[in-house]
């Protein structure tokens, strides 16, 4: 089983949730480049792994497409998965002014 959690905030950019994610949970994010999703963050942790990024990517034909088109009013999107639920962490993030929880999956 694995969980999947999806978070979305109008009220920081990508590069202040980084920041605002990594003081609260003290995690180190990655950034990463992708041709199919643009820049994201990535940072791992024992129980999984969090990525935050631009819901705006960049489209084939050059025009931006969305990331997650049915969350479209969301800016930047984070983005969580754990291997079962995981109450603490979600908690801490809900805490978080601005971030709204958009979806939960379990697969």
């Amino acid at each position: 089983m694995t969980d999947h959690h999806t978070y979305g905030t109008n009220t920081h950019t990508a590069d202040e949730l980084v920041r605002l994610v990594s003081d609260r949970l003290g995690l180190v994010f990655t950034e990463r480049d992708s041709d199919y999703r643009g820049v994201y963050h990535l940072a791992g942790s024992p129980n999984g792994w969090i990525e935050i990024q631009r819901n705006s990517i960049p489209g084939d034909d050059g025009e931006d497409d969305l990331y997650a088109p049915e969350h479209s009013s969301a800016q930047v999107l984070l983005l969580t998965t754990t291997p079962t639920p995981d109450p603490a962490l979600h908690a801490r993030l809900g805490s978080l002014e601005g971030l709204i929880h958009l979806n939960h999956e379990t697969v």
